[in-house]
């Protein structure tokens, strides 16, 4: 495994993944309002074509959307997840993007799960996971190293609030990577 040092290029975490939504209002007002991240930047794109607005998510990264005018509409279960993982498969297909996850402070995960529900949010419950057979506990246990809530935003886009619940070590990258079939 590289180190920071002898890695081929200077990466310095992700500057920001785009999305595209239905409806920037709607989409400004689920980000700022429901999830608190500041709009730090909004680009009305050449042409007519849309637009192109960015938040702030915390730790100098950001979450931005393009609304396009004509945008072909989604496709649940191929471009992205069609329910939560609580609800069923959530598989997508390749190339697609399954979920975005934000991370938490751990103490106040049980209670950000209280406030998506209280701002009409549909929430999984707190998941703990795990590396037993389910990859889920109920109860948190040494061998638990995050803990998570799943929802989505107004497009149906799969979010995720996960928290590390202890320090990852080389016991813990124990999976011989998968070929195509």
């Amino acid at each position: 495994m590289p180190t920071h040092y002898d890695r081929p290029f200077e990466l310095r975490g992700v500057h920001h993944l785009a999305l595209v939504c239905r409806d920037m209002a709607r989409t400004v007002d689920f980000y700022t309002k429901v999830l608190g991240m500041p709009l730090v930047k909004t680009i009305e794109l050449p042409g007519g074509l849309g637009q192109h607005f960015f938040f702030d998510c915390g730790g100098g990264d950001q979450l931005a959307f393009f609304w396009f005018a004509e945008a072909p509409e989604p496709a649940p279960g191929i471009a992205a997840p069609t329910v939560r993982p609580d609800q069923g498969d959530a598989r997508s297909a390749m190339g697609s993007m399954n979920h975005v996850a934000f991370s938490v402070p751990p103490e106040k995960i049980d209670d950000y799960r209280e406030r998506l529900r209280a701002a009409g949010v549909a929430c999984s419950d707190v998941l703990n996971h795990d590396d037993s057979p389910l990859g889920v506990s109920w109860e948190i246990h040494p061998g638990v190293f995050v803990r998570s809530i799943y929802f989505q935003d107004p497009d149906g886009i799969l979010l995720e609030f996960a928290c590390w619940t202890r320090e990852l070590t080389d016991a813990d990258v124990s999976h011989e990577p998968a070929r195509a079939r």
